[in-house]
């Protein structure tokens, strides 16, 4: 018997959209732009470090580091993602000046969107979710490494420079 190839198409989606967990399933605006980006749609299947961060913070210079792990591994399939948040009372108001600092300062390319709750019962639906699997970030840059099943693999503190060892190695693990 031969299956109508329109039904395999359908069945085949069906199995890709169940791959992406619902908790990524949502369209978050850019930084500084009214272009919003849906975690499934542009990285369904690809292993991601969420940051939650903020441009006026001690540790905003992890930047750097976080532009170059970027780098290093993108094109094997990891992709970066910057939740800007004021939950610890350290983001710009002024969002041109906060996609500034991430852009001008330090270079980033890789995906910022623009200040959300990353904390409490606001938190945006990400970010509830990486609470829940690991635990909710004390401070500005904490990092989330999630498989390309959308399970958090690990959970990183803020003291966890981008260039460590143990991050690197954690990375490497699930590309």
């Amino acid at each position: 018997m031969r299956i109508p190839l329109a039904l395999v198409l359908f069945i085949g989606s069906l199995s890709v959209q169940a791959a992406c967990p619902d908790y990524l399933d949502h369209s978050m605006r850019q930084l500084h732009s009214k272009a919003e980006v849906n975690l499934c749609s542009a990285f369904e299947g690809k292993p991601m470090l969420v940051i939650n961060t903020a441009s006026h913070c001690g540790y905003t210079p992890q930047f750097k580091g976080l532009e170059a792990v970027y780098q290093k591994y993108k094109e094997q399939g990891l992709v970066v993602v910057g939740f800007a948040s004021d939950d610890f009372k350290q983001e710009d108001d002024d969002e041109a000046k906060a996609a500034d600092i991430c852009f001008v300062n330090f270079g980033v390319t890789f995906t910022m969107l623009a200040p959300s709750h990353v904390r409490g019962e606001n938190a945006n639906p990400v970010f509830q979710e990486l609470a829940r699997q690991t635990r909710a970030p004390s401070w500005n840059f904490n990092k989330y490494l999630i498989n390309a099943q959308g399970q958090v693999v690990e959970h990183f503190g803020s003291n966890t420079k981008p260039e460590s060892e143990s991050l690197q190695a954690a990375i490497e693990k699930v590309l």
